[in-house]
């Protein structure tokens, strides 16, 4: 039976997958803004995965993932006609321990990086004074979103006096998350 909701599914957008009762509570893994891995935000295409953004200061970052970058093999296995859910359960592994991955990059021959997986503590919010305008950048809508809003704003009102005039939002390379807390903004 999941074999055949998991090939449904397969034909929908890259965004749809069925999961079962195990992948579901891994799915919300990420949305406590801690978790065990590389630090990289994936989806699939072409049967492989692809990096939408390494989260910053992470592993997947430090080694030079890039967006676009599709993972073809993970420590010598092929990924291709995986689900996500799996080749990401490939991935992921014990903080301390060492993973190959087969990178596949627009107009440079394939390569392997050898990474070493860590606890992934994403920042969802990060936040820079420049000459009174606030600067927010949200990586993730995770549950620290809202917090991180507060503390990114009650921060630049202390460092300027006052409230900014005015506000730059940074979105890009965001792969969603949570609904509730992409409304708060």
């Amino acid at each position: 039976v999941e074999a055949a909701l998991d090939a449904m599914t397969a034909s929908l957008d890259p965004h749809s997958a069925f999961m079962n009762a195990n992948e579901f509570k891994e799915s919300f893994i990420h949305t406590k803004g801690q978790f065990g891995g590389l630090g990289i935000e994936v989806t699939m295409e072409d049967g492989y995965v692809k990096v939408v953004a390494p989260i910053e200061d992470t592993p997947a970052a430090r080694a030079g993932l890039i967006s676009g970058d599709l993972i073809t093999d993970v420590d010598g296995k092929s990924i291709k006609g995986m689900s996500l859910i799996e080749a990401v359960r490939l991935m992921r592994g014990p903080a301390g321990s060492k993973i190959l991955l087969r990178i596949k990059r627009a107009d440079v021959a394939d390569f392997d990086l050898t990474l070493e997986r860590a606890v992934i503590k994403v920042q969802a919010v990060r936040w820079r004074n420049e000459n009174g305008i606030a600067y927010i950048r949200v990586s993730r809508f995770s549950e620290r979103v809202e917090g991180g809003i507060v503390k990114a704003f009650a921060s630049i009102r202390a460092e300027i006096g006052g409230d900014p005039s005015g506000v730059v939002l940074d979105l890009r390379n965001n792969p969603g998350g949570l609904l509730d807390q992409s409304v708060i903004l």
